[in-house]
C-alpha cells in the first residue's frame, strides 16, 4: 500500500542541499580541530535518528577515525521527553583517553547528552564534544551547548533524514515539520 509522507509534512526547513552544505562544514571544523590530536578519535553515533547524518557526516572527516554506537531514548512514542533516560545499546569499545565526538540528530532538552557527557566522562575519555544535525536551544532544560551545530530550528517538532515520529518519516531526505494534525490524534 503506497503512503505520500509528503502530504504530512507541513514546511521543508533544510533540504538535501541544505543537509549536504552542514555536513561539509560540520567536518571541515572536525577535521581542522582534531587534525594535530594524537589521540584516537572516535564517534559515538546516537541511534536511530542520527544514522542518517552520521553516515553523511564521517564520510567527509579526513582523519583516522573509529565509530561506535549507542541506542538511548527519552521519547518512546511521545513527542516530548519523558525526562527519564533509557540506556538500549552500549558501546563496544574502551573511550579511555580518546577524543570522543557524540552525534545527535536534534538536540531539545539537553538531558540525554548531559547524561551521556558524564557516563563517557566516568570512562575516561580524554574529551567529550558534541555535534548535532538540529538545535532547538530555546527547549533547554539543562546548561549544554553542542560544540558543532549543523542548524538552530524552532521549537516544532521535525522529522526526516533519520528523525522519526512513532518509527515513521526516517526515509523522508530531508527535515520538516511534521503537521500537528499527525500527532495530535
Amino acid at each position: 500500500m503506497y503512503y505520500d509522507m509528503q502530504q504530512d509534512i507541513e514546511e521543508v526547513l533544510a533540504d538535501e542541499k541544505t543537509l549536504a552544505e552542514i555536513c561539509d562544514r560540520l567536518a571541515a571544523e572536525i577535521t581542522k580541530d582534531y587534525r594535530d590530536s594524537q589521540k584516537d578519535l572516535v564517534f559515538v553515533v546516537i541511534l536511530k535518528g542520527s544514522m542518517h547524518f552520521a553516515s553523511d557526516l564521517i564520510r567527509r572527516i579526513e582523519l583516522p577515525c573509529e565509530m561506535e554506537f549507542m541506542k538511548v531514548s527519552s521519547y518512546g512514542a511521545s513527542t516530548t521527553t519523558s525526562g527519564f533516560i533509557q540506556v538500549h545499546l552500549d558501546l563496544k569499545r574502551d573511550v579511555r583517553d580518546a577524543d570522543v565526538i557524540v552525534i545527535e540528530d536534534i538536540i531539545d532538552s539537553g538531558r540525554t547528552l548531559e547524561k551521556l557527557s558524564h557516563l563517557l566522562a566516568d570512562r575516561g575519555a580524554n574529551s567529550v564534544r558534541f555535534c548535532t544535525l538540529l538545535d532547538k536551544p530555546e527547549r533547554r532544560q539543562v546548561k549544554l551547548d553542542a560544540d558543532y551545530v549543523g542548524m538552530n530550528i524552532p521549537d516544532a517538532f521535525v522529522v526526516g533524514y533519520g528523525l522519526d515520529y512513532n518509527e515513521k518519516y526516517r526515509n523522508i531526505p530531508y527535515v520538516g515539520i511534521l503537521k500537528p494534525a499527525v500527532y495530535q490524534k
